[in-house]
């Protein structure tokens, strides 16, 4: 399949956004061994969660305020706890291999604390 070509925008150079990128991948990667009754389930949830967070990074970045990126930027917070959530339901239902499931866990960790530095300087711009 031919890549499209676009413009670069300011979102793909942000880390926090490749590492969004990254979950999804991975997170793709792992749900293709879920059971195929959790096809409508678990999977398209989790994948829909996975999606979010880039997503809101990439919409946020076009906000015109360092409030409105921060806000978007808590939904890519929100999105990823439910990838956790997720994460949890499938270790605990045994859908997936352990070192598949590592390699995503140390990704949303990851993602997760640069969530919350990216909101942090945002919202302390608020204020200047």
């Amino acid at each position: 399949m031919a890549k499209l070509l676009f413009t670069r925008y300011r979102f793909e150079d942000l880390e926090v956004w490749q590492v969004a990128q990254s979950i999804v991948t991975e997170t793709y990667k792992l749900t293709r061994s879920f059971p195929s009754d959790e096809r409508f389930g678990l999977t398209s949830q989790f994948r829909r969660a996975a999606i979010s967070i880039s997503l809101n990074i990439a919409e946020g970045s076009g906000q015109q305020s360092p409030k409105g990126f921060a806000n978007y930027v808590n939904r890519a917070k929100g999105s990823l706890l439910e990838c956790v959530a997720c994460a949890r339901i499938a270790e605990q239902e045994d859908f997936s291999r352990n070192d598949d499931m590592r390699t995503l866990v140390v990704l949303l960790e990851k993602e997760y604390f640069k969530l919350i530095a990216l909101e942090k300087a945002l919202r302390s711009r608020i204020h200047d």
